[in-house]
């Protein structure tokens, strides 16, 4: 029994020793794994009461818009802007109260909205809308060669075609006609032969007078009957997706079917 006793006082006494060895570093390191794991069960309810707010916001901006409630509008995208600019919300709250600005007669408010958008916003879809929308507001002011810089920005490949068309108007306006019938054309060849849009730039490409492209089976020119040059088409080939992923380096999800990106359509009082 003492024999026995003498062994587990030496093992206790090993025991004794590896903990002096190694105690303080076994401690710290399970005080840093704690202090991780509460700090990442932080950071998710951060982010998660951040997107609430976000989107509570958002929706009002939506709501104010509906209603033409310009203040609370301003508001609502003044508090996103300010304290949540790094969600996927702000880019988009933006967009969307450029329109606002826009349709009540605050053009100048408008690109500042614009630009806003597409300084913070992280996805290449957003960038690709408010650049041209900020193009089409300057074709508007009849600031042609401050739009065709505009549209001369790296943008998404589904893009091509509306920026072509835009393209095509500055140039029109600005009687580069030869300039506007090639971009017209480069417009016609890159969107979607089904969509209705297509059938807009060709009446335009086919007011310009000259040779038009050739399409599969025949011309490429519509008849005159295919749509009023002052219409806005129905739909454009390149809208944004419906559901983007979260901004990189956010945390919080991107609204879901936000109003401001479905399609690059043109600010209300454009004039194509």
């Amino acid at each position: 029994m003492a024999a026995y006793d003498l062994e587990e006082q030496d093992q206790l006494d090993d025991l004794k020793a590896w903990w002096t060895r190694w105690g303080g570093t076994i401690s710290t390191g399970l005080l840093i794994g704690a202090l991780v794991i509460a700090g990442v069960q932080g950071w998710r309810w951060y982010a998660g009461n951040r997107a609430q707010e976000a989107a509570a916001l958002y929706t009002a901006l939506s709501e104010a818009g509906r209603k033409n409630d310009n203040a609370r509008a301003r508001e609502a995208v003044t508090s996103l802007e300010e304290k949540f600019a790094s969600t996927g919300y702000a880019p988009r709250a933006a967009l969307l109260y450029a329109r606002i600005l826009y349709d009540a007669g605050d053009r100048a408010g408008a690109k500042l909205q614009l630009q806003w958008a597409l300084d913070h916003a992280d996805e290449d879809e957003l960038k690709a809308i408010a650049r041209y929308r900020l193009a089409q507001a300057q074709v508007d002011e009849r600031a042609f060669d401050q739009a065709l810089a505009t549209l001369d920005a790296k943008h998404p490949a589904a893009f091509d075609g509306l920026y072509a068309d835009l393209r095509g108007d500055a140039l029109a306006a600005a009687d580069r006609t030869a300039e506007a019938r090639a971009a017209y054309e480069t417009a016609v060849a890159k969107l979607d032969p089904k969509s209705q849009y297509l059938q807009f730039v060709r009446v335009k490409l086919d007011a310009l007078g000259g040779p038009g492209p050739q399409a599969a089976g025949g011309s490429a020119r519509a008849p005159a009957a295919a749509a009023a040059p002052g219409s806005a088409p129905a739909s454009a080939n390149a809208p944004a997706p419906v559901n983007p992923p979260a901004p990189a380096g956010a945390a919080t999800p991107a609204p879901t079917n936000p109003p401001a990106t479905a399609a690059p359509a043109a600010p209300s009082g454009a004039k194509k």
